[in-house]
């Protein structure tokens, strides 16, 4: 694992080129809330969008949505766009998209200007994560 400050970037793009590295090297990890209002994380390649019909096939419920940012922190105890599973202040079940596994990728580091830097297959092990294609080309 490694932690690699970085200069404010105002998209995902604009961070891969700072990093050095393509868009899809940059894993969002997307807080998901299920109609129980209980949560998952979803990990998509940056260069992809959550593809909500593969996700609730594979969740197994019929409704999933994105919370507005306010109760994303609450949830998380992260802002937008640095949310991590590691270290995120309750643990939920993590469904990693199978286009990162075997890769290194870079993630949300728990605070702006920051990012972190893992093996995607330790992550996954980690955290026990549903590998499964649950992502769609960005339109």
């Amino acid at each position: 694992m490694e932690l690699r400050e970085r200069p404010a970037a105002n998209s995902l793009l604009e961070a891969a080129a700072l990093l050095g590295i393509a868009p899809a090297g940059i894993v969002k990890t997307l807080v998901v809330k299920r109609s129980d209002d209980t949560y998952l994380f979803a990990l998509i390649p940056g260069d992809r969008a959550i593809s909500w019909p593969k996700l609730r096939a594979v969740v197994g419920v019929n409704k999933l949505q994105l919370p507005d940012p306010q109760r994303a922190l609450a949830a998380t105890g992260y802002e937008r766009g640095t949310i991590v599973p590691i270290g995120s202040s309750t643990e939920w079940p993590v469904f990693a998209d199978e286009r990162i596994a075997g890769h290194r990728i870079a993630m949300g580091a728990g605070a702006h200007g920051y990012s972190l830097f893992v093996e995607a297959d330790d992550l996954i092990a980690a955290y026990g994560a549903t590998v499964a294609d649950i992502s769609q080309p960005i339109d």
